[in-house]
């Protein structure tokens, strides 16, 4: 007799271009034995439906009266004419008052699709706060046709206390914040991405149990043999034509505001012969690529487009060092251990990390991984930058080999989807969550 495979879906407020904890997580699942999709949103560009190995991802364009205001993930540069009436009103309720009684507005034309598209299914794993609401109501239908759906909710931040929110005034997300813990309390399990956060999840929201914690820790990797004497592919200096004694100082992911690209790009300008590559996706993408042609930065500024995390090692290894230089504006930005700093460990690349970063900052001394700016200024970053320098060819070398080793050893994913299969087995087991 053959049995059906239980269904898992993913979802994930944004449109997976791509999304690499997404991806472990759906692997890890299929490794368990689910059928998994990655439920998206859309944009411009980007296939409705595609694969990766195993993994469906299907993106649900927004339906309904709030179709509209779903978010957008490419830059538009200002209308030489003055925008349509209908536009400007759109724009207003976005941006104003409205958008804070309706939020999360961006995503809920995407919930409408889903709650009209989504197949049914047994795990529902919702990536943040934005899709949560959207896979509780999954659950409560398919409960209703008597199947025995669960969701867990993963903590990657707390919405509330993020950068998105920075705008709205205290009453009015402390209103929101109540919303949100109604949705993260009405979850099955929890996961979240480091301590820190777990313990202010608790605490926040007065959680049954701790959330799992299941670190952005990348999938190993390990460079591909070569022949002797014949060095190691440059794909950075290939693609955009820096010789090889200029310093590359490399960014990955989401292009846009709060990620300090501004003072990063200034920043690199004050260290002789060195260049700030970005690789990476969002609505900043065509502001970054604009700057490449500002003369103030050519030849010292260069904007790639996104790449499979299956490959981004083999660039972020092209590097001299990886910059972090995240401003702490917010809980979640302070508390922050993104993918992009663990996928630099992965490499073996230092890492030039900004200040106040505590969750980051005490891996990085611990395990020596690189160096912590004074401050978010130019200069400071540009000392950071030169500190690293300072080494001889020889030592950074050897750094590197120990930064990539280390991170073989104790940060990478088969470590961290150990603590994920122990809450499927909770999950799983009947009454064990009741």
């Amino acid at each position: 007799m053959v049995t059906a495979r239980p269904r898992a879906v993913i979802l994930v407020g944004n449109p997976v271009r791509p999304y690499s904890r997404a991806i472990r997580i759906g692997r890890t699942l299929t490794a368990e034995g689910y059928d998994v999709e990655i439920a998206a949103t859309t944009e411009p560009g980007a296939p409705l439906e595609e694969r990766d190995g195993d993994l469906v991802i299907r993106r649900y364009p927004p339906i309904g009266p709030f179709a509209s205001l779903a978010a957008t993930y490419r830059w538009e540069s200002p209308a030489a004419r003055r925008p349509p009436l209908r536009t400007r009103i759109v724009r207003a309720i976005r941006l104003g008052p409205a958008s804070w009684v309706l939020w999360p507005h961006t995503v809920r034309g995407w919930w409408a699709a889903l709650a009209k598209e989504l197949a049914p299914a047994d795990l529902y794993h919702a990536c943040g706060t934005l899709p949560i609401a959207a896979a509780l109501a999954a659950r409560a239908r398919d409960r209703r046709a008597g199947r025995p759906s669960k969701v867990i909710c993963d903590v990657i931040d707390i919405t509330l206390e993020s950068n998105n929110v920075l705008g709205m005034p205290p009453i009015v997300r402390r209103w929101l914040a109540r919303r949100e813990r109604v949705w993260a309390r009405a979850a099955d399990g929890h996961t979240t991405i480091n301590e820190a956060l777990a313990d202010r999840a608790v605490a926040r929201w007065g959680l049954p149990r701790r959330p799992a914690v299941v670190p952005n820790y990348p999938e190993p990797w390990t460079p591909p043999p070569r022949l002797p004497g014949v060095p190691p592919p440059d794909r950075i200096r290939a693609v955009t034509g820096l010789p090889a004694q200029t310093t590359i100082c490399l960014f990955w992911g989401r292009l846009g505001p709060y990620v300090g690209l501004d003072a990063a790009a200034e920043a690199v300008l004050l260290v002789p012969d060195a260049a700030l590559v970005l690789i990476g996706f969002g609505r900043g993408w065509e502001a970054s690529v604009a700057r490449d042609r500002d003369p103030q930065f050519v030849g010292r500024h260069f904007t790639l487009p996104a790449v499979h995390p299956d490959e981004l090692a083999s660039w972020v290894v092209s590097a001299d060092m990886a910059l972090c230089t995240l401003p702490p504006l917010s809980f979640n930005q302070r508390h922050a251990a993104p993918n992009k700093f663990f996928e630099a460990m992965a490499a073996g690349t230092p890492i030039v990390l900004g200040p106040d970063l505590p969750v980051m900052e005490d891996i990085l001394r611990r395990e020596d991984l690189g160096v912590v700016a004074a401050s978010m200024r130019p200069a400071d970053i540009a000392a950071a930058i030169s500190a690293v320098l300072d080494r001889s060819p020889s030592e950074r070398g050897a750094w590197r080999e120990r930064i990539a080793t280390t991170a073989r050893s104790r940060y990478s994913w088969p470590i961290a989807a150990n603590a994920y299969r122990v809450l499927l087995d909770g999950l799983r087991s009947p009454g064990s969550w009741s």
